[in-house]
């Protein structure tokens, strides 16, 4: 078994820097652990942030496969319990708290108190809308990320970082709707799940 010592060493191994202590102190939440969300997630956890909140309401299915983080031996569980099953293997020592909840305005500020930073990773307009005003009208302390047009075949390039204000920031082409293109394809889903990360990082 891997000791907490040696993952440390190996986060920090190609840094001068090193930064697993201060991500280890890090608390972040993500609201939605579908395609973003679920990337999002696994890109944190291998960055060594040691506290993660996950919330989402829904169970895996065969139609995610091609754009989230599971498997198809994850089909028909709980994705914030098949989520914690893949975080765990990739860092055991990363805490994570998972709620197996619709995220509303009224339970958000509970679900996501003790995080510095919250990401919505929400697949549709009104509940990404409902999670941003939520946080910025309840949590205006918070950091919020926010995911917006990454569908499509697009140009990888399009997808960009926005910071909005001091606390909002949002990935994405800004353009694309699901509803308007060929679906999802895991490449630009992925994509922003990465500068979604990155700006949390």
């Amino acid at each position: 078994m891997i000791t907490e010592a040696e993952f440390a060493e190996a986060v920090d191994s190609r840094s001068d820097r090193p930064i697993y202590g201060l991500m280890k102190r890090a608390s972040v939440g993500i609201a939605g652990c579908g395609g973003l969300g679920s990337n999002i997630a696994a890109a944190l956890v291998r960055s060594g942030v040691g506290h993660l909140t996950i919330a989402d309401f829904d169970t895996v299915e065969l139609s995610n496969i091609n754009r989230q983080l599971y498997t198809l031996s994850h089909i028909g569980k709980a994705k914030v319990d098949a989520l914690s099953e893949i975080l765990s293997q990739i860092d055991p020592f990363c805490d994570i708290t998972a709620h197996n909840t619709r995220i509303t305005a009224e339970n958000c500020a509970e679900i996501f108190s003790d995080c510095g930073i919250i990401i919505e990773a929400f697949d549709l307009p009104d509940q990404k809308a409902m999670l941003v005003n939520a946080v910025m009208e309840q949590m205006p302390e918070k950091y919020l990320i926010s995911g917006n047009g990454m569908a499509g075949y697009g140009s990888a390039n399009a997808i960009v970082t926005r910071k909005i204000t001091d606390k909002l920031t949002v990935c994405g082409d800004g353009i694309t709707d699901i509803a308007d293109v060929t679906g999802l394809t895991a490449a630009r889903v992925m994509i922003c799940a990465g500068h979604m990360a990155s700006r949390a990082v």
